[in-house]
């Protein structure tokens, strides 16, 4: 049966609620503060509650925020492929969202910042698997030339899917340069492709995307409330979002991303597993929360009580 495998990191959000942020040097009090796992935890969380296994193959620290992200990952049945845990703590995201459900992140890393070729072959990976490769990864000196060497040397029958995030912007840097030949899923959203291609809306975006990647890349665009763009050998097609009332952001892409790599190791067409995406980051959107993904009974029963327009 195929598996994920994650390479990114798993840290903790400090999720907090306000009307608005304070300008510069001022104060604003939060409606609610609480401690979640967050980062690279969500998409997994989001595949695992959607049928496809998952393994995290990043490190976690010792201490409270690092039983923190261990409890959470147990919680959902994935398992941790690195068994040892690193000396520092697991890193620390404050992820505030306000009365427009927009949210803002400071993060701060840690153990989950850095990973060797041994830890790396703590799990081996197999024919079938997706391998997910978060953009974050390659900003970490401690992690990043390891990744791609390993990544680079995984036999053709493994998928990798990368997801650039929002501090990767340009495809020129060395280390993306000799990933991206490797991508056989690109997921990112609006904002994110148009950063990365310098184009001016989402269809250059795909075509400009298609010159770097390789032919038979999938290609997936989220475009908020709209839906997402799924492309592939050049046709480019939107699959419609669906209309619902939106309460917080937070982890609806990272929804998005499980939910869509899950209905692909299941076997679904590109457009159904977009569909199904869509569903589940509408219902996330709906929830506090950064790993507010649906699980696979959810999604059916919102998709048959609903209308995508």
């Amino acid at each position: 049966m195929p598996r994920l495998l994650h390479t990114g990191q798993v840290i903790i959000d400090l999720v907090m609620a306000v009307d608005k942020l304070p300008q510069p040097g001022g104060d604003v009090l939060a409606q609610s503060a609480r401690f979640e796992a967050g980062g690279g935890f969500n998409v997994m969380a989001a595949a695992q509650r959607n049928g496809l296994s998952v393994v995290y193959l990043g490190r976690h620290g010792t201490g409270r925020f690092g039983d923190l992200a261990r409890e959470a990952m147990n919680a959902q049945g994935i398992r941790i492929g690195i068994a040892d845990r690193a000396e520092r703590d697991t890193g620390l995201c404050v992820a505030v969202t306000d009365a427009s459900a927009e949210r803002s992140f400071i993060s701060y890393i840690g153990a989950e910042g850095e990973l060797t070729a041994q830890d790396l072959a703590s799990v081996p990976a197999e024919a079938g698997d997706y391998v997910y490769v978060s953009g974050y990864s390659l900003l970490h000196v401690g992690k990043a030339q390891a990744l791609v060497d390993w990544v680079l040397a995984l036999p053709g029958g493994i998928k990798v899917v990368f997801d650039p995030g929002p501090l990767v912007e340009a495809p020129d840097a060395p280390l993306m340069q000799a990933l991206l030949p490797r991508i056989d899923v690109w997921t990112s959203n609006r904002v994110e492709a148009l950063r990365f291609t310098g184009a001016l809306d989402i269809g250059e975006a795909l075509d400009r995307l298609a010159v770097h990647l390789p032919t038979e890349v999938l290609t997936v665009v989220r475009d908020g409330p709209q839906g997402c763009w799924i492309s592939q050998r050049g046709e480019h097609r939107h699959v419609p979002g669906f209309k619902v009332e939106a309460v917080d952001s937070n982890g609806a892409g990272d929804a998005h991303a499980g939910v869509f790599v899950a209905g692909l190791a299941q076997g679904l067409s590109a457009g159904e597993a977009a569909w199904r995406a869509n569903a589940a980051a509408a219902m996330a959107v709906t929830r506090w929360g950064p790993a507010t993904s649906p699980g696979a009974s959810e999604v059916d029963a919102f998709i048959s009580t609903s209308s995508g327009d």
